[in-house]
């Protein structure tokens, strides 16, 4: 009885510390991620466009692929100097972040692609979790 009891302990206490070097691990890679998107030394910025898409969140697969493609080949079009990094699809939003020198390019991308740019916010900073260790 007792056996199983310190089995049930190690095999708890290995979890406990597999998922802890897990979640540590993973903060570490999205510090890295937020600390790329907001690299000083790239001459590329990155923004958030909000688009205002009335039931956005209904789309379908293939909409939303749809889209992709369209946006894909208006990238492609222009060439360097604006990267799409993704999307965010809620109900009636969609929030993109996209890598850019400017958002005048921003602006031709959405123009090109027949996509609504409501609002373009340059990104000053990202937190998550890993931002509450010292």
């Amino acid at each position: 009885m007792k056996t199983i009891n310190l089995c049930k302990l190690l095999c708890i206490g290995i979890w406990l510390s597999t998922n802890v070097n897990f979640a540590q691990d993973q903060a570490a890679v999205y510090s890295k991620i937020n600390q790329d998107l907001i690299s000083k030394e790239s001459p590329m910025k990155t923004y958030v466009i909000e688009r205002e898409i009335p039931n956005a969140g209904n789309l379908t697969p293939e909409q939303l692929q749809g889209i992709a493609r369209t946006s894909n080949k208006v990238l492609s079009e222009m060439g360097s100097g604006i990267e799409w990094v993704q999307s965010y699809v809620t109900e009636n939003k969609v929030y993109c972040v996209y890598r850019s020198e400017n958002k005048e390019a921003i602006m031709a991308h959405a123009k090109k692609g027949g996509f609504p740019a409501d609002k373009i916010s340059e990104l000053s900073t990202i937190i998550d979790p890993s931002t509450a260790r010292d």
